[in-house]
């Protein structure tokens, strides 16, 4: 029962990170929050991945939750910038988004897995 919570909590992590990569987008869609339906959409985008964010937190230790949150959410948004918006892409770019995954997957595995999970106190 417990490794489902756990699962639960990653799963409500991914549509955080999920959301919060839409927020960003349509961010720069609203261009300057002057075209109405994407700034809508930057608004429902954060408030859904701070509610999963917040959600996953229940068994997602907060230091690996949020190294996940922002770390992927950084590293997939300069991608979509590369790639949607011809944001300029070098090599040290290429170099900032591996270390930033990287920095991500070495937090995971020294976290253990979930075992100092913090459980809600009441």
């Amino acid at each position: 029962m417990e490794r489902l919570r756990h699962r639960k909590g990653y799963f409500y992590l991914s549509i955080a990170v999920i959301s919060e990569i839409f927020g960003t987008s349509m961010l720069k869609l609203s261009d300057g929050f002057t075209s109405l339906l994407p700034s809508i959409g930057v608004i429902i985008g954060f408030v859904i991945s701070f509610y999963c964010l917040s959600i996953s937190l229940r068994t997602v230790p907060l230091s690996l939750a949020y190294a996940i949150w922002s770390g992927l959410g950084t590293a997939i948004t300069a991608l979509i910038g590369v790639l949607v918006w011809g944001d300029s892409f070098t090599i040290v770019s290429f170099g900032a988004i591996v270390l930033i995954i990287g920095g991500v997957v070495l937090l995971n595995a020294s976290s253990g897995h979930g075992e100092n999970a913090a459980e809600p106190s009441r």
